[in-house]
């Protein structure tokens, strides 16, 4: 069974993501709004994906 990916885990993926993608490591001032709402956006997604997975024979596998 895999480990459970907990609400830090997902939410530090999600803002490796937005970095990537963004090119940025810390945004400035005037992006760090929509900066985070990104990083929100990705972490609810993602946990949204671990909550609808399921494992043969298994439950939902995300921990709260």
């Amino acid at each position: 069974m895999p480990e459970e990916a907990t609400d830090a885990d997902i939410r530090a993926a999600a803002l490796q993501y937005v970095r990537k993608v963004s090119g940025f490591r810390a945004p400035a001032a005037h992006n760090q709004e929509v900066f985070e709402r990104a990083v929100e956006a990705v972490a609810q997604a993602t946990a949204e994906l671990l909550d609808g997975l399921e494992i043969r024979g298994a439950g939902a596998q995300r921990a709260s």
